[in-house]
């Protein structure tokens, strides 16, 4: 613990404080809660061993056995200087960023779902390795929710679909390693994107994105508020961090938030 706070909160990082606990409900909810109490400021890490309520997007349950994986969430307040229209790449941003740690810490190649989902290779099949969940703390605050499977094997896995770093392959599975790697990437990917203004297409964080999304290209059906769903190509990210469809009647609908299910692989 103390080794991990060295590495993260020095001089110049983003990290302010690092807290790590053996276990609670959702790492979310306790930093949403510290920060609108005013008792975690910008860069406030919190790690959890273990979590027991974690939960995905649409309020799906994430679990997973105690030590099995990264559950951690960050407290970030962009608002001097990104106007709150831009907000919404904070999640596309974590994944670039968590995908290029990974990649440097584990030597694994994780691929982006369009949104938030964290994809890994296993046996050649693409499974869910990981997810992002962002929640509001307050006018200003954001608190960004992460967690990846990291030693889980076959028989842990929550559904057949899920995979984990070990399945995939990693040539290291130290929870802190892994840890700092990410976090290391993130604040490396924040701050360039916080020097831009939040401008994705300025800071190469749009073009980052899309080429590590393993939605473009695709097939897909896109889920939508209200009961309603599109069929079409995923054709490209736009500045806003939507994702755009073609359709077969020749349109080009962009999709800003829903549910997304692969229809056929890429090319």
């Amino acid at each position: 613990m103390a080794a991990l706070r060295r590495g993260l909160v020095r001089e110049g990082s983003l990290w302010s404080e690092v807290d790590v606990v053996r276990r609670t409900g959702s790492t979310n909810s306790d930093l949403v809660e510290r920060a609108l109490k005013g008792q975690a400021g910008e860069g406030a890490v919190l790690v959890a061993e273990e979590q027991t309520a974690g939960r995905g997007r649409l309020d799906r349950q994430w679990s997973a056995p105690a030590r099995s994986g990264l559950f951690f969430s960050v407290l970030l307040k962009p608002g001097e200087g990104v106007p709150v229209e831009r907000w919404g790449w904070l999640p596309l941003l974590t994944g670039v960023a968590v995908a290029a740690g990974l990649s440097r810490a584990a030597g694994v190649d994780t691929a982006l779902k369009w949104p938030n989902d964290l994809l890994v290779k296993v046996g050649g099949e693409e499974r869910k390795a990981g997810g992002i969940l962002l929640e509001r703390a307050g006018d200003g605050g954001v608190v960004i929710g992460v967690g990846i499977n990291v030693t889980l094997r076959e028989a842990e896995l929550p559904v057949p679909t899920a995979g984990s770093l070990a399945l995939a392959g990693a040539v290291s599975t130290d929870r802190e390693t892994l840890l700092r790697g990410v976090l290391r990437s993130l604040d490396d990917w924040y701050g360039r994107w916080r020097a831009a203004g939040g401008d994705a297409g300025l800071c190469r964080l749009q073009e980052a994105y899309a080429a590590g999304c393993a939605t473009l290209g695709r097939t897909v059906r896109a889920e939508l508020p209200g009961d309603r769903f599109v069929v079409g190509e995923a054709v490209a990210i736009d500045s806003d961090g939507r994702l755009i469809l073609a359709t077969p009647d020749g349109l080009r609908e962009p999709v800003g938030a829903g549910d997304i299910i692969h229809l056929r692989p890429a090319g």
